[in-house]
């Protein structure tokens, strides 16, 4: 495993498809944010779900999904539909 695997959230799985989709490092994601990053994997994968978006932005801050502000929730479940 690589560099985004160490992330919180992230495993093998979706680091696999964040490298596909162009995303190499912790800073190309931060610099994309999570928004974008789940729209390019949604490119690949339809199956992209609320929770892979929790976890991109869980992994950016540094924390588990579950412990994301409410209202980052909101706002991400909002975008998500």
């Amino acid at each position: 495993m690589g560099e985004l695997a160490k992330l919180p959230n992230i495993g093998k799985v979706v680091e696999e498809q964040l490298n596909q989709v162009g995303i190499e490092t912790e800073e190309d994601l931060k610099a994309i944010g999570a928004k974008q990053a789940w729209l390019k994997i949604q490119e690949i994968d339809e199956s992209a779900c609320i929770h892979r978006l929790l976890a991109l932005e869980g992994a950016i801050r540094g924390v588990n999904k579950a412990a994301l502000p409410d209202e980052v929730k909101a706002d991400l479940k909002e975008f998500y539909q």
